[in-house]
């Protein structure tokens, strides 16, 4: 039994939203609002584990928008945010069955790492916590567009996610309230008897329900990430006799090979050099010696994996990447949608956001020469400032 499972809600068809895509696949600030949700409580240390609950009519846009993530297969959710719930829960109780869980909708990609904390560490004394937040507005009921009275919003809140529960008991909630067309999981667990408490949320977990709403999440994130970065790299690796040569993560079939204590990717080596050098954080050889035989052959994937594992530990995000390769041969061109592709999987992040050029240097220079290949990254990241 896992100590606690986040169960992230995207089965909705967000039909308020409008697109010809669900809301919770749409790009927000250079990622999907799904993969940002999912983020939060997969880089969480009080979370175990992360299962996904999205409806069967969305699988190809899942897999995309959660491409690298190493997550289990998603359950296949219901047709009310109820149903799919219930559903992700007795998935959840077939597999690594969890103590406790946080079930969170998909739409709400700013929760931060303090409001996670807070509701699970509510749950050491309670049966059920939810975030929320304080109403601070005056509220006015209507008759048309008349108002007819002022409702005292003393003792009021505005329910958020994540909601956290014992395991059993809010599993056991849902199979009793089934049909009762409830709006969230508290108001399951407090139809079964069940305490639930209220958690301080953050202001900022706001959920994404139209596309203003979707601006306003790009403005606070560009807010809340205000502290920018540029990090630069440099590498070069001999080349040698060989069958294939690892550029930006993609092999290329050539008669040399990059000779180095690694795969010698020389891309890959300069990018996670640029991303190390935006945290202050050294170079690629501190933190992987080529004197230790570990390294030896070893995926250059798995240096660029941990750099951006210590990015996602401080809080922040990688905004763009641009890699210059400098080369008589192999000729790039051919590869640099693949390479393109490659970087954006082990960067967690879309595409349109990475930059693959490559040049030669008019035959001068070791480059030139073709004794080796040389590459130049530049990495911009964001953190909370």
């Amino acid at each position: 039994m896992t100590q606690c499972a986040a169960l992230i809600v995207a089965a909705g068809a967000g039909e308020r939203f409008g697109g010809s895509i669900p809301k919770q696949y749409h790009d927000l600030a250079g990622m999907p609002i799904l993969r940002r949700s999912i983020l939060a409580f997969l880089n969480h240390p009080h979370i175990d584990q992360v299962q996904v609950v999205i409806s069967p009519a969305h699988r190809d846009l899942y897999d995309k928008a959660t491409e690298g993530l190493g997550l289990a297969e998603p359950i296949m959710g219901g047709a009310t945010r109820q149903d799919s719930v219930r559903l992700g829960l007795e998935g959840l109780e077939k597999g690594k069955k969890p103590k406790l869980v946080m079930i969170h909708d998909a739409a709400r990609p700013l929760i931060d790492a303090a409001t996670i904390t807070a509701v699970r560490k509510a749950l050491d004394k309670e049966r059920g916590a939810i975030a929320a937040k304080p109403l601070v507005d005056t509220l006015k009921r209507g008759n048309g567009i008349q108002i007819k009275d002022t409702i005292d919003r003393t003792n009021l809140w505005q329910a958020h996610t994540p909601q956290a529960f014992h395991f059993d008991e809010i599993l056991a909630a849902h199979r009793a309230t089934i049909g009762a067309q409830l709006t969230d999981d508290a108001a399951v667990a407090e139809k079964a008897g069940m305490s639930v408490s209220l958690v301080l949320s953050n202001p900022d977990n706001m959920k994404i329900t139209n596309p203003d709403d979707l601006d306003r999440a790009a403005r606070l994130l560009g807010h809340n990430f205000g502290d920018i970065r540029t990090g630069m790299g440099f590498d070069v690796h001999r080349l040698v006799p060989g069958d294939k040569i690892f550029l930006c993560g993609v092999a290329i079939p050539h008669n040399r090979k990059l000779e180095g204590h690694s795969d010698a990717d020389v891309g890959l080596h300069a990018l996670t050099d640029a991303i190390l050098g935006a945290m202050g954080a050294g170079d690629i050889g501190m933190h992987f010696p080529p004197s230790d035989p570990e390294w030896k052959g070893k995926d250059s994937a798995h240096f660029i994996r941990h750099a951006v594992h210590m990015v996602s530990e401080r809080g922040g995000f990688i905004s763009h990447v641009d890699v210059t390769l400098m080369c008589e041969n192999p000729r790039i061109g051919p590869h640099r949608e693949a390479m393109v592709k490659r970087i954006a999987e082990l960067l967690e992040m879309v595409p349109e956001r990475v930059s693959v050029k490559a040049t030669t240097t008019e035959r001068l220079g070791f480059t030139g020469r073709e004794e080796g290949i040389a590459a130049q990254a530049i990495a911009t990241l964001r953190f909370p400032g």
